[in-house]
């Protein structure tokens, strides 16, 4: 397990880099390393993805602390927005860790590449939506915010990639869409690693330094490098071309989105 730790540190560097350059959550890159090292090592064996995808969203409630308190300080998140989609964030995303749980890990694979392959997509081609119509009232945001949060936990990410599309859609502007979206990341995070303990629970097979589908080194290593390189990144934003590190993230990301890459 100690031989492991440098690795973690250095993948935890890395998306924290990345989630403050790029405005991306770092679960697109953490989910496919850590399903590749728990398999090097032998943890999990039927479970690979799962713990991959709750350590994910473990490591997401550290990050996307430091980010809610940084857009908040610049008045940029929408908390009544906020509030609105909260109950469908929560409810979608407990039930997105238990769905997960009754699916196997070649499901899995295949979902989440599926879906890396759409943000990939996404971000090559810069494609943001137009202001369509105003915001839904409670019930329709609450629904667009089980949406977003089911698929948020079966895939271990924050839900940016999602939240601010169709906020930017419901006619919020691109600023506070992005600083709600990274509010909204916080209780996903938080959700969704709640039901990958509960729905892990029990579960025979995964290693000792777990709790249901949370596997503690890594989130420990993870967890403290990206908090470190975060602002990091957000410094170097400025400096760098992010349309030309969008893209070259996104080719990176249509490499990896093979199923069979993932474990």
């Amino acid at each position: 397990m100690m031989d492991w730790i440098l690795p973690y540190l250095l993948i935890g560097g890395f998306a924290g880099v990345l989630a403050g350059l790029l405005g991306v959550g770092g679960g697109l890159l953490i989910v496919p390393f850590l399903a590749w090292a728990f398999v090097q090592q032998g943890l999990g064996s039927d479970w690979v993805m799962h713990l991959a995808i709750g350590t994910s969203l473990a490591t997401i409630v550290v990050t996307s602390l430091s980010s809610v308190l940084a857009h908040h300080s610049k008045a940029v998140v929408r908390w009544d927005l906020f509030w609105l989609l909260l109950p469908g964030i929560v409810v979608g995303a407990l039930g997105g860790a238990q769905l997960a749980s009754l699916v196997d890990t070649p499901f899995l694979q295949y979902l989440f590449a599926s879906f890396e392959l759409l943000v990939a997509i996404q971000m090559g081609l810069s494609i943001q939506p137009t202001a369509h119509q105003p915001m839904p009232g409670r019930r329709g945001s609450s629904i667009a915010g089980g949406v977003i949060g089911a698929v948020s936990a079966l895939v271990g990410i924050g839900g940016g990639t999602m939240t601010v599309p169709w906020l930017l859609w419901n006619r919020i502007a691109i600023h506070q869409a992005v600083g709600t979206s990274a509010a909204v990341g916080l209780p996903i995070a938080i959700a969704g690693a709640v039901g990958f303990i509960w729905a892990g629970w029990g579960v025979e097979g995964l290693p000792s330094s777990s709790s249901g589908f949370i596997y503690w080194p890594a989130f420990i290593g993870i967890a403290l490098m990206s908090v470190v390189t975060a602002p990091l990144g957000a410094r170097w934003a400025h400096q760098l071309p992010a349309k030309k590190l969008k893209r070259l993230f996104a080719l990176f990301l249509c490499n990896r989105s093979d199923p069979s890459s993932l474990g």
